[in-house]
């Protein structure tokens, strides 16, 4: 496969499963955290869906689109992993993380603090952990 038609499929795949979870978590209250701003496609895509709604981004630096990029209030710059932890217990109605970066042992460090980082920082539903599991086949 190419890398344009792979990268056709991983952003239809990414909008496919966004758009799925919007109707999920649209009357949960909280921001919604954006991990890995890049050029900003994906937050003006969840701008776009959670209208009125705080949308906080995260990254090493702001490469955004200007027409693209949160308010400075909006905009958290450095490591993630660091400044991440900031939002832990923030009750996020929803965090996306774009951020890996195609080479596997990199990413591989990404996945030993990342999904702690995500558990914290989404809001509690309430229900005893363990109790029930949602299972989707893509």
């Amino acid at each position: 496969m190419s890398r344009l038609d792979s990268f056709i499929r991983r952003l239809t795949a990414q909008r496919d499963i966004l758009n799925s979870i919007i109707d999920l978590v649209g009357e949960t209250p909280g921001p919604v955290l954006e991990f890995g701003l890049g050029n900003g496609r994906t937050y003006d895509h969840l701008r776009e869906n959670f209208p009125g709604r705080r949308i906080v981004a995260f990254d090493w630096e702001v490469r955004s689109y200007s027409a693209s990029t949160p308010a400075a209030e909006d905009m958290v710059t450095g490591n993630i992993r660091e400044s991440g932890q900031a939002f832990v217990g923030i009750g996020a109605a929803l965090a996306h993380a774009d951020i890996g970066t195609g080479h596997d042992e990199i990413d591989a460090v990404t996945l030993t603090w990342l999904p702690q980082l995500m558990a914290g920082v989404l809001a509690h539903d309430g229900i005893k952990e363990g109790r029930y599991f949602l299972y989707r086949r893509t």
